[in-house]
This record gives structure tokens, C-alpha cells and sequence, in this order.
């Protein structure tokens, strides 16, 4: 009885995440910024180059889920060609998409980037840009959409700079840049694949019952 409790708890737990984890990114993005610039930036500045990449990217969800919101919606609609705002992409499907790069995959690599080699964190730069590329595509393609001012404004400018201070002191050599730019480029293609690919056939199936 006790085991089935608990389960049902944390069932509820993990549900109530799947809504509403991105109410946490501002407040995350403010608090890991302060640290990062008392306790990181004056000691190692390429290894703050790695971690800023994390709080920039929660500014980035902030904007596409919190305010304006709506970037689920607009992927559905504009991009997928849904007649529903909430399907095939739901909010459950925008945690398990978000938290296991961006609060997992991200702050990892930092602290390896820190413990063990700073080659780690590079590919989270890479994929600060290669992702904010694909909301500017969408940009050209269907005007504004939720994340692209984060993109535009924090996420390529920043990635393009730590590429750049990385690469003139050369602080990693040419294959760690490959290694790292080829990991980027490999979770880009895996979430266009699953989005444009595979939910878009979803979606397609779905209108010609």
C-alpha cells in the first residue's frame, strides 16, 4: 500500500513538472548568473564562457514558453501544420525535449569542462547557435516565433564569441572543435528528424483518416 502511495506521489511530481517547469528558468537563470560572476569569471574565464551558455538557454525557454509563450503552439500550428494547438507536440513532450539537454546535458559538460577538460563544454556553445539558427530560419520562413529575440540577442552572439575566444588563445585543439561542433549538430538533427519528420507524418496520418 505504501509502495503504491509513493509511486502515485511521485507520479504527481513528475506530472506537475511536465506543465510547469518553465516557470523555474528566469528564477534559475538570475541565480546561476550571479554565481557564475562572483565566483567564476574573474578565475577562469573560458570555463564561465562554458557555463553562461546554461543560464542563456533558460532566458531562451523562458521567452519561448513563459513570455510571450507559445512557442509549443506555434510549432504545431505553423511549423507541423496541426489543426490543434496542443498535439502532437503536448507539454510533457517540451520536458523530456528541454530538461535532458539544457538542465541535464548542459550543466554536465560544465562540470566535467571543469573537473576533467575544458573541451567538454564546447559543443553547448555550438549548440546555442545551431539552435537559435533554426528559430532565424523560421524567422524568414514565418515571421516571429517564440525564442527568436533570446536567439538573435544572447544565444549567437555569445556562442559565436566563446567559438571565437576559444579558438584564438587556442585553448582546444581542431578536433576537440569538430568533436564538439559534431555533437551539436547530431541533437539538432535528431529533434528536426522527430519534429519534421516523424510528427509531421503524425499529423499528415491523422487529417487523411
Amino acid at each position: 500500500m505504501e509502495g503504491t502511495i509513493d509511486n502515485t506521489k511521485k507520479h504527481s511530481v513528475l506530472a506537475w513538472l511536465e506543465q510547469h517547469w518553465p516557470i523555474s528558468t528566469p528564477f534559475l537563470a538570475l541565480y546561476l548568473t550571479i554565481v557564475l560572476v562572483l565566483f567564476v569569471l574573474n578565475k577562469n574565464f573560458a570555463l564561465f564562457l562554458i557555463w553562461i551558455q546554461i543560464p542563456l538557454y533558460w532566458l531562451h525557454q523562458f521567452e519561448e514558453y513563459i513570455y510571450p509563450g507559445g512557442f509549443m503552439e506555434y510549432f504545431n500550428i505553423k511549423v507541423l501544420s496541426s489543426n490543434r494547438k496542443d498535439w502532437p507536440i503536448t507539454k510533457k513532450d517540451t520536458f523530456w525535449i528541454n530538461i535532458p539537454i539544457t538542465f541535464i546535458g548542459f550543466p554536465v559538460s560544465a562540470i566535467l569542462a571543469g573537473l576533467i577538460d575544458i573541451s567538454i563544454g564546447i559543443w553547448t556553445a555550438y549548440f546555442s547557435i545551431i539552435n537559435a539558427l533554426s528559430h532565424l530560419g523560421m524567422f524568414f520562413r514565418g515571421g516571429y516565433n517564440p525564442g527568436l529575440v533570446a536567439s538573435v540577442s544572447l544565444n549567437i552572439p555569445v556562442g559565436v564569441y566563446t567559438i571565437y575566444y576559444f579558438a584564438t588563445s587556442q585553448l582546444i585543439s581542431l578536433n576537440s572543435h569538430i568533436i564538439g561542433v559534431s555533437i551539436a549538430i547530431a541533437i539538432q538533427v535528431i529533434l528536426m528528424i522527430w519534429g519534421l519528420k516523424f510528427l509531421k507524418t503524425k499529423v499528415k496520418r491523422s487529417k487523411n483518416k
